[in-house]
């Protein structure tokens, strides 16, 4: 870990912030209802600690393994940590209890998991539905039209609570072609708000990567993950 690196995560971080800021206030929002979710994979815990003196307080890791092997290194102390990536049925007892949302869920198979390990853990987990809004055969979520049926279906799940929804747009060639995605997601996001439907509410709406999350500020997103922004291109 060298002074340069994290020199370069100061920098970032600040920019970051800044734009946040911007896209905030664009929107009709404080930067308080934005919240800054840095995604860590493959980054080392001594430079996620470090982010997290800056300020940061949210981090979300795609991977359970890499998750277990930083968990007992990080920094929690004042920090959020998430499970942001595909999740596979059986491993879900592995984090339950380690994170405090599950932002990547897509089926009843695993919501029942969840409830069943939640359950044994005596505790309540959090959970956002993840919603493969391009409707891409090579991306995990559930299509836009089916996240009612979802919902619907584990509404009355013991010991998980549905806090929202999350996507990853596919790719294009400029953020501003990802808006129709965002839109998409943030009228889905509103109507299910509007149907008060019990054990589900609608408080976080996480959408928008390093390369789009302004434009997904403005389109409604109250959470982005961000994280070569931030650390700089992977290491994989």
């Amino acid at each position: 870990m060298t002074e340069k690196l994290l020199s370069n995560v100061e920098y970032n971080y600040k920019l970051i912030e800044e734009r946040i800021n911007e896209a905030a206030i664009k929107s009709g929002r404080n930067r308080e209802d934005i919240t800054f979710l840095a995604a860590t994979k493959t980054v080392d815990v001594e430079v996620i600690n470090y982010a997290i003196s800056l300020g940061l307080k949210y981090i979300g890791e795609n991977k359970v393994q890499e998750l277990l092997s930083k968990y007992e290194k990080y920094n929690l102390e004042n920090t959020s940590l998430q499970f942001i990536g595909h999740l596979q049925s059986n491993k879900v007892r592995q984090i339950v209890g380690k994170v405090d949302l599950i932002q990547s869920v897509d089926s009843v198979k695993l919501c029942r998991e969840i409830s069943k390990q939640s359950v044994k853990n005596n505790l309540i987990s959090d959970i956002l539905i993840e919603v493969n809004i391009g409707d891409e055969e090579s991306k995990s979520g559930v299509n836009a039209e089916q996240v009612y049926e979802l919902l619907d279906e584990i509404k009355d799940f013991d010991n998980i609570s549905v806090k929202g929804l999350m996507c990853i747009p596919p790719i294009c060639d400029s953020p501003q072609k990802n808006l129709k995605f965002f839109n998409k997601m943030n009228n889905i996001f509103i109507d299910i708000s509007s149907k008060n439907i019990d054990n589900i509410s609608m408080d976080i709406l996480s959408m928008g990567m390093s390369s789009d999350y302004y434009e997904a500020i403005l389109s409604g997103a109250n959470m982005v993950r961000i994280g070569s922004s931030l650390f700089g291109a992977r290491n994989y």
